[in-house]
């Protein structure tokens, strides 16, 4: 299931160097504008402590975390959706991803150069939705001359919905909204709405890069954003990039835990900061354990048991019966697959079990 999530924003900003964080990919992290102009890809593991606590039950052979695809893109500049800068590039890159990491920076340094020679996170933000909206509205504006005629003719239902989500689309984009910030309540209208593969209607989480002293309580510009992105629908994270990027060059657990601690953190942004992105794709994760490995496995929220069958092997979806699930809690509190069945806390699940995040499962088929 390889999804990615795409980092975005205005060149030196910290997008490379938070990649660098997350990834083994080593994008080059320079103090010039569009040093990155490949975008770099690095699959990026999720963490999870509950792989950790069920390891120390059932002893396997090894562990095996899920994961989720970053991808570096190359900074953006204003005029991008005419092309200035690398704005093609970008606008064809963020179209690939299936959710969007923005990388706002809201710290002083002298040192290191802005594009607009000031520090406005809010101002950044609304550079780069302005061109990605311009972009959707030229989608949609496309799309509506070729409906608009079938749909006001009647007789073409398919047509006429397609013109009505167009409709509220370009309302939207054309007072400098986001796609997102549309709602539709019929299951034709939201299939039609995803079909469209607008760049503004994909999930965003903003990141507020600051110093370390702002890490803990932000600062004024981390509150400009929160207060820009009301009604959104948006995610919103700190981080201190460049702690970050300290963090990652000790070399032991142990030295990082410390570190940690020191700057008043339970845990890094980083693993936050991939956590978050995990939800941000609507994802999930049920897990098997036994002696040979615990394994996460990844799906889409809302999925049912035969579905998530699939992901470990098509024919387990296909000749599905049944599956037995363990609540993770109840996995912890008895200790053992035994144990669980003889407490009466072991659920045997049919083919309209919608699995939960957590579930530790066990699928039965026939083939």
């Amino acid at each position: 299931m390889a999804l990615q999530c795409g980092i975005v924003g205005l060149p030196n900003v910290g997008k490379s160097t938070l990649f660098n964080c997350l990834s083994n990919a080593k994008a080059q992290a320079a103090n010039f504008p569009f040093c990155t102009i490949e975008p770099n890809v690095g699959v990026i593991t999720v963490p999870d402590e509950r792989l950790t606590k069920l390891a120390e039950i059932v002893h396997p052979g090894r562990i095996v975390p899920t994961t989720v695809e970053i991808v570096d893109i190359a900074g953006l500049v204003k005029g991008a959706s005419k092309g200035e800068g690398l704005g093609n590039q970008f606008l064809a890159n963020i179209r690939e991803t299936d959710a969007i990491i923005h990388v706002l920076r809201c710290f002083d340094d002298d040192n290191v150069i802005h594009v607009s020679d000031s520090i406005d996170p809010v101002r950044d933000k609304e550079i780069i939705d302005t061109e990605l909206q311009i972009k959707d509205l030229e989608t949609v504006d496309g799309r509506i001359q070729k409906v608009e005629k079938q749909a006001k003719s009647g007789g073409d239902q398919e047509a006429k919905i397609t013109f009505e989500v167009l409709s509220k689309y370009k309302e939207a984009l054309e007072k400098g909204q986001s796609a997102r910030t549309v709602s539709f309540e019929s299951k034709d209208e939201q299939r039609i709405a995803k079909d469209l593969f607008l760049l503004t209607a994909k999930p965003v989480m903003y990141v507020c890069n600051v110093d370390e002293g702002s890490v803990l309580k932000g600062n004024h510009y981390v509150d400009s954003v929160r207060k820009a992105i009301v009604g959104e629908d948006a995610q919103l994270l700190v981080v201190a990039a460049k702690t970050e990027a300290e963090i990652a060059e000790l070399e032991t657990y142990e030295d990082r835990q410390m570190f940690l601690q020191e700057v008043g953190l339970k845990e890094s942004g980083v693993n936050r900061l991939i956590k978050l992105a995990y939800k941000l794709l609507n994802l999930e994760t049920f897990i098997t354990a036994g002696e040979m490995e615990v394994k996460a496995w990844t799906y889409h929220k809302g999925w049912k048991a035969p579905q998530c069958a699939g992901v470990i092997h098509t024919d387990f979806e296909k000749g599905f019966i049944r599956a037995e699930v363990i609540k993770y809690e109840d996995y912890l509190k008895y200790g053992s697959e035994v144990a669980v069945r003889e407490a009466g806390k072991l659920g045997v699940e049919g083919k309209d079990y919608i699995v939960q995040d957590g579930d530790i499962m066990h699928f039965r088929f026939n083939v």
